[in-house]
This record gives structure tokens, sequence and C-alpha cells, in this order.
């Protein structure tokens, strides 16, 4: 009997504002099959559609993170199935899918609590911040299984380790340990229970203003186009936070010395 798609993912809600979604397959290492995707877009639209939640984290079951794209399929095909206009046609939707953290519009955080293989790093360099446990790896060892980067891994690991770093991890495929991790920016930090680590951040973070913070996830997306586009996003976006009243709210609880209470207008 074929498993649930729907368990494949599960979404909870350990703290208020806060959505958790764990990768729920331990035992193929939370590969992202087809069953997960399908899972997988539905929790993200779950929480998106849910106008509480303010940030997201996501985490696998068991000891793994995510061991990357579940390419088994391959070998059950037919011939018409491999030709490359095909699998093109298959590849993007499922880059796009897996990548939809960064469109999310509010911080998504990544609580690497095992190996993360292949488009697994890209999971986690598709969230806003990273943080790994002690005994986390990451590996990107495509060429050794004979193809070639997918899933925005050769923009994505520059983006975040740089080129020469970047060079280092696709074409010898090594395992990074948490710490060499850290220390190239590969992850934002490390702790030994990294699950509760991570939820304490995003505790935090859905405390700020809502409109703000997802305004800013906008504003740091488009900072590639340069200083001068950020000014003028920033000329527009900081006057929109000017007129909330979770303004209003920053600046009393401010002067009172009390924790502010934002509601997102």
């Amino acid at each position: 009997m074929a498993a649930d798609p729907g368990d494949a993912v599960l979404v909870s809600e350990p703290a208020r504002g806060v959505r958790l979604l764990t990768l729920n397959r331990p035992g193929v290492r939370n590969a992202m099959t087809a069953e997960m995707t399908v899972a997988w877009d539905r929790a993200l639209d779950q929480v998106t559609a849910d106008r509480d939640t303010r940030v997201v984290v996501v985490t696998g079951a068991g000891s793994s993170f995510c061991s990357g794209a579940d390419l088994s399929w391959l070998d059950q095909g037919s011939d018409d199935d491999v030709t490359i206009d095909r699998l093109r046609d298959r590849m993007l939707p499922f880059y796009r899918s897996w990548l939809r953290p960064r469109q999310l519009p509010f911080p998504v955080l990544a609580a690497v609590n095992g190996a993360t293989v292949g488009a697994g790093v890209c999971l986690a360099l598709a969230c806003d911040l990273r943080f790994a446990a002690t005994g986390a790896r990451f590996s990107t060892p495509f060429i050794f299984r004979g193809t070639h980067g997918g899933m925005g891994a050769t923009w994505l690991l520059p983006e975040a380790i740089g080129v020469s770093r970047s060079r280092e991890m696709l074409f010898t495929g090594r395992e990074v340990p948490a710490a060499e991790a850290c220390d190239w920016g590969l992850v934002t930090g490390i702790a030994d229970d990294v699950l509760a680590h991570t939820l304490a951040v995003a505790d935090r973070l859905a405390e700020a203003a809502p409109i703000a913070a997802r305004l800013t996830k906008t504003g740091l997306e488009q900072s590639a186009a340069g200083l001068e586009a950020s000014l003028q996003w920033e000329a527009m976006a900081q006057p929109v936070t000017m007129t909330t009243e979770d303004l209003h709210e920053g600046i009393a609880a401010f002067r009172q010395n009390r924790p502010p209470r934002f509601v997102g207008r």
C-alpha cells in the first residue's frame, strides 16, 4: 500500500506565529521523491494561506535533513521519458517547488539536523537562515553521480560561500562538517539541539513587525540588482512601514521599555 503523500511533510505550530515543516521520510533519508514534492507544495500552500504565519522552520525527521533528489525513476522510465526536452520539463517545476522558500513572504529557517546532500544543500540555501547540528555535514557530489548540479547549486553556493569554496564543494564532492560550514557562511550557527535552537530564533523573529519583515525579505532578494536598486526599493518600502499601526506600536513599546505587540497593520 502506498504511503499517504500528506504525511511526507508534517506541519505543526510549535509557537505562536511559527510553523514547523518536517520532511518525514527518514527511511529514505528524506529524499525528494515525487510523493515528497507533492506533500511539500501542499505544506507550503497551507502555511502561506495561513495569515497567522510569521516564520517557517524546515527540518528533517530521523538522522538526515535531506539526501537530495530521488532519481530512481530514471531506471524505471521508458526511453521516451529520458529525452533532454522531457527531462528539462520535469526538472524546472521540481527545482521551483523546492526553492519556494526564496519566494515566501516571511522568513524561513532551516534546522539542519544531519546529513545534507546535493539538492538538499540547495534546499537549505533557499532558506533565509540556516542552523546546523554539531554532527551535520554537507556535500554536493553531483559529478560523482554522473550528473551536473541542479536546483540552483551553481548560483546558491557562490552566493553563500563565494566562488572558490563553491568550486571545492562541487568539484571534490567532499563532506563539509558543521564547524567548517559555519566558518564558510554556509550555515549561520551550530547547536547541539538544533531544532530547539532554531525554534527559539524563530520565536524571536515572530515578534517582529510582520509587514516590515516581509518587505525586508523582498528587499534582500532585490539587492543583487545593486545599490541604486536597493535605494529605490527602500525609498518606497520604508515609507510604507511608516504609515502602519505597527510603527506607532514599536515606538511606544521602545519608550515604555516593553515588548512590542505587532498586529500586521
